[in-house]
């Protein structure tokens, strides 16, 4: 059976991207397969605009959004825990990016995004920005 018939993928990288994926690779403990399937994944946020639950709609926090010549409503989302702060740290890697919040003085929250939403999030020393905190499962482990 041919590969494409077989869920096969098959692309084209530059020399300079294959070693941030092995990279990335290595640090993380993973595979080439499962990063590109957490990615792959990771598209469906973006495959249609989030949909409003209408049982719970008092719960949903309320972010203002910047103005622009038209004025636009504060964005919605189903996280119970937003909250705001001031970038205090920005350390940028090849693929990920750490941010730094302080949300009140002396209480920081770092967080790993990609490089790419950094810089299209704007996120420098200084600027205001939110955590939206929603998780299932938080996992601690020891060597």
């Amino acid at each position: 059976m041919p590969r494409k018939e077989q869920g096969w993928v098959t692309f084209q990288t530059s020399e300079e991207e294959r070693k941030i994926l092995e990279e990335f690779c290595q640090q993380s403990h993973r595979t080439k397969t499962e990063i590109l399937r957490e990615l792959v994944r990771g598209l469906n946020q973006y495959s249609s605009p989030p949909i409003a639950l209408p049982t719970e709609p008092e719960s949903a926090a309320e972010i203002p959004q910047s103005k622009t010549s038209s004025e636009k409503k504060p964005l919605k989302v189903s996280s119970r825990n937003v909250l705001k702060g001031i970038v205090k740290r920005v350390t940028t890697g090849a693929v990920n990016t750490e941010i730094t919040l302080e949300i009140v003085h002396r209480v920081e929250l770092t967080s790993m995004i990609t490089r790419v939403s950094a810089e299209e999030l704007e996120l420098t020393e200084g600027t205001e920005a939110y955590a939206v905190i929603k998780s299932n499962d938080i996992v601690i482990a020891r060597e």
